[in-house]
This record gives C-alpha cells, sequence and structure tokens, in this order.
C-alpha cells in the first residue's frame, strides 16, 4: 500500500486493489457494491460523521494550500450513475474554491485528438497547493475504446503501462494520487438512471448514450476489473468504494482523505523574522 495510505483505517484494506506481485486474488465481483464498511450502522450517526469530515477537510485543505509543498490528484471513476458528482459535492464543497479545481472529462476534442491521449490530462494536474479533482479521468481510455473495439489487446496492455508511468511521474514529482472507484450494482444504475429520468430537475443528466452503455454492462465490469489490476501500483492504488449506498461513499470517501492528508506533515510556513514585534497601528 503506498504511503499515503498508511496510516489509513484497517477497514480500508479488502477495498484497496492489490499491486502486481503483491500476491492477493484480485476480483471486482468479490466487493459487494452493498457493503458499508465504514458505516456505524447508524444512519444519523453516519450523516453527522460526513458534516464532521467536510469541516475537518476544509481545514486541512486550508492548511495543504499554506504548506505548499504537496499537489494532490483525486481520481473519481465509475460506471454512469456512480455518483461521481454526488460525491464531489458532498465531500468537496466545504473546502475553498481557491485551493481546489475540478475537470469533468468528455470525449476529447480535434484539437485535443491531434496530439496523445494523455496531452490534455497533464495539462490539468494540480500545482504547488492544489486539490485537483477528476470527474472521469485519464483511465476513460482503457474503458471505452476496449469495450467498443477501438484497441486490441496489445494496445490496451501499452496505454496500461503509459499510465502506471504517468502517475509514477507524478508521485515522484510531488503529487500523491489517490484514486477511487466507485462500485455500484447494476440494479442501482437502472433505478438512478430511471430517477433521472423521471425527475425534470434531474432529466438534463439523463443521455441516451447511457442506455447504449448499459447494454455493455459485463463487457465494463470486465474492463474495470482487468484495468484495476493492472494500473493498482506501490505509488498509485485503486480503491474500490462500495457506492450502493450515497451516504457510506461520502463517508467512505472524507474518511480516506482526511487520512491522506494527515499522512502528509502538514505544517503552516515559518514566520517572516521581519513581522517578528510589528504592530499596526
Amino acid at each position: 500500500m503506498a504511503a499515503a495510505f498508511s496510516g489509513a483505517d484497517e477497514r480500508l484494506a479488502p477495498w484497496v486493489v492489490p499491486a502486481a506481485g503483491e500476491g492477493r486474488v484480485f476480483t471486482l465481483a468479490a466487493l459487494k457494491p452493498s457493503a458499508k464498511p465504514f458505516s456505524s450502522g447508524d444512519k444519523a450517526r453516519d450523516e453527522a460523521a460526513v458534516d464532521a469530515l467536510a469541516l475537518d477537510l476544509d481545514a486541512w485543505q486550508n492548511l495543504f494550500y499554506a504548506d505548499r509543498r504537496h499537489r494532490l490528484l483525486v481520481v473519481l471513476q465509475g460506471t454512469d450513475a456512480s455518483g461521481k458528482d454526488g460525491t464531489i459535492r458532498r465531500v468537496f464543497g466545504r473546502m475553498s474554491p481557491l485551493g481546489v479545481r475540478t475537470v469533468g472529462w468528455k470525449a476529447p476534442s480535434e484539437a485535443e485528438r491531434a496530439h496523445d491521449y494523455l496531452w490534455r490530462i497533464h495539462a490539468q494536474v494540480p500545482g504547488d497547493g492544489e486539490i485537483m479533482v477528476f470527474n472521469r479521468s485519464h483511465y476513460e481510455d482503457v474503458l471505452v475504446p476496449v469495450v467498443q473495439g477501438w484497441i486490441d489487446e496489445r494496445q490496451t496492455r501499452q496505454r496500461y503501462a503509459h499510465l502506471n508511468d504517468f502517475e509514477r511521474l507524478l508521485t515522484e514529482t510531488g503529487t500523491t494520487v489517490v484514486k477511487f472507484m466507485l462500485h455500484i450494482s447494476r440494479e442501482e444504475q437502472r433505478e438512478r438512471l430511471q430517477e433521472r429520468l423521471d425527475d425534470p430537475t434531474k432529466r438534463w443528466k439523463f443521455r441516451l448514450e447511457d442506455l447504449e452503455a448499459r447494454k455493455h454492462w459485463d463487457d465494463y465490469q470486465r474492463a474495470y476489473e482487468a484495468m484495476l489490476r493492472a494500473t493498482s501500483t506501490p505509488w498509485a492504488p485503486w480503491i474500490v468504494v462500495p457506492a450502493n449506498s450515497k451516504l457510506h461513499r461520502n463517508l467512505m470517501v472524507a474518511t480516506v482523505l482526511r487520512d491522506v492528508f494527515a499522512s502528509m506533515g502538514l505544517s503552516y510556513p515559518p514566520d517572516d523574522p521581519a513581522l517578528a514585534g510589528l504592530r499596526i497601528d
């Protein structure tokens, strides 16, 4: 497990995808999306915990921004309706927008397609003291093209290697990479998509393309499993978040991020000696 997670709650361990060579066999099907390993069993208590964690994360983000020795990239990956938007709203909503940026990745533009597929990604990684949240990510390039048959097995393995090397570059130059795969069941997705369709205030989020992708549910699950196995590394491990419960999803993600911040040894910069004894008239 990467150093960033060394102080994390022991409940996290079964949900961290093992890196190649660790010896633990990983199958996505063995991780139940309805599980709630971080829940107290009391909904009101869990809701209060999420509220408290949001305030803690705001304080940590302020210190993180002042420290300026670190960068944090948070990747939220998951199927349609897995809760990426909701996680951003609930977990990061209390933080100052001065130190947090979010990118929602869509299909590449014509200009982006004229470059290598990581060109547009690298331009959006965080700077010193900054938190960047990816809603979807560079991992779309080993999911959709695989399921659609746009790239073959050799090209897929090559891209896995590219992604691992890219994240190693980031981590070796000061960026902590935290990757969450929001894991929901097919039935939960059906209910959420239907809710979008039935609610006029949410219908704008519904796309007919979501139904086409849903037809390939099993193919996407296989693509996700292969991707998780190949790209969970000691420097950037994947964390699978059982996300049928939105409350549990938020609780788990917020808890992990709090532990990541706590592991960094953050501190405020030293005082300027010129300020000693200064009095403002």
